[in-house]
């Protein structure tokens, strides 16, 4: 495309559309209606432009006046209850089942990896001498260790909050930084199997795996989904700037991005009920049966939630992302 040809067949609807948005409020219906054609040609012509023929100086004045356009075509929108309400009953569910391809993989390969690197370290003396000296493995695995108390070292609603905090952490950095090539978040995974790897290798050396997994259970398996899916979330994202598919990579990404945004906020709810069973369900006196049914309980409710609402939604077109009309207009790249 020759971009100074272009320029010149199109700068009078630019100047044109320009003039309209400084005269804000005071159009005629005759008005508003070329308002919103041009706005509708500009923002093909900037799709254009950045796919074709990109030119920074060009390429902002177009944003910025599309934008602009945007912004007096469709008005100032404010968030509602609606809006919170189907972002809990259809954008999230849906967001959620649209990456179980991502992140289901992610959970049964870092469930085996866990299990064999726990296999590994509980039957080779030598691997746990490295990671701590006699006497602290005795003190972390001995009935009323560490791995027993630390559930309740500290009072419930605090500790609660405290694991929230820090998982909802790690969830945001495997959303966002999966930008990165996916390498960020791969290290994250690792780092969480690696913990639990451990716990399992010196408990199981121990003779006390049982214990183990009746404190990790109850909460962990709701946690570990929640992790799971923003690695595989992030994975996802990293994917698309290897391969953006038929759109731009910004597009591609942008629409990845967002999508990841609203993730993260409903995995914050998500880890917010795991930080509270591992807060008051974990290190309270029921029994093991009953924290670990507690446990099975909300992972099952939250598959549910995830299966029958988030596919119901996906499958009506539901994707996470913002509405076509709130999106900016853009072509595709490739057929």
């Amino acid at each position: 495309m020759d971009l100074d040809v272009f320029v010149t067949a199109h700068r009078t609807e630019w100047d044109r559309l320009e003039h309209l948005l400084h005269r804000g409020r005071r159009l005629t219906g005759t008005e508003a209606d070329e308002l919103v054609a041009l706005y509708q040609r500009t923002a093909t012509h900037l799709s254009l432009i950045q796919s074709s023929a990109p030119d920074p100086m060009l390429t902002a004045r177009l944003t910025q006046l599309v934008a602009r356009a945007r912004s007096t075509v469709t008005g100032t929108r404010r968030a509602t209850w609606r809006d919170a309400t189907r972002f809990l009953t259809a954008g999230f569910p849906a967001a959620v089942y649209r990456s179980r391809h991502w992140w289901i993989p992610t959970a049964v390969l870092s469930t085996l990896l866990a299990a064999l690197m726990g296999w590994w370290i509980g039957t080779h003396p030598e691997v746990q001498a490295a990671i701590a000296a006699p006497e602290d493995l005795r003190r972390m695995t001995s009935p009323g260790g560490e791995y027993e108390t630390y559930y309740s070292s500290h009072p419930a609603a605090s500790f609660a909050a405290q694991v929230w905090t820090n998982n909802a952490q790690a969830a945001a950095m495997c959303l966002v930084l999966g930008a990165f090539l996916c390498l960020p978040v791969i290290w994250i995974l690792f780092v969480n199997v690696l913990n639990l790897a451990v716990g399992i290798g010196l408990m199981s050396s121990a003779g006390r795996l049982d214990t183990f997994l009746g404190l990790v259970l109850p909460h962990g398996l709701l946690e570990l989904t929640a992790v799971f899916v923003a690695a595989g979330t992030g994975l996802r994202l990293g994917w698309t700037v290897i391969d953006p598919g038929p759109r731009t990579r910004r597009s591609a990404l942008a629409q990845q991005g967002r999508a990841a945004i609203g993730m993260a906020i409903g995995l914050a709810l998500v880890l917010f009920v795991s930080g509270v069973i591992e807060g008051f369900v974990t290190p309270s006196g029921l029994p093991t049966w009953a924290r670990i049914a507690i446990g099975i309980a909300a992972e099952l409710a939250f598959l549910a939630y995830v299966y029958i609402l988030g596919g119901r939604a996906a499958r009506a077109g539901e994707a996470g992302d913002l509405d076509a009309t709130e999106r900016s207009a853009e072509l595709p790249a490739a057929a």
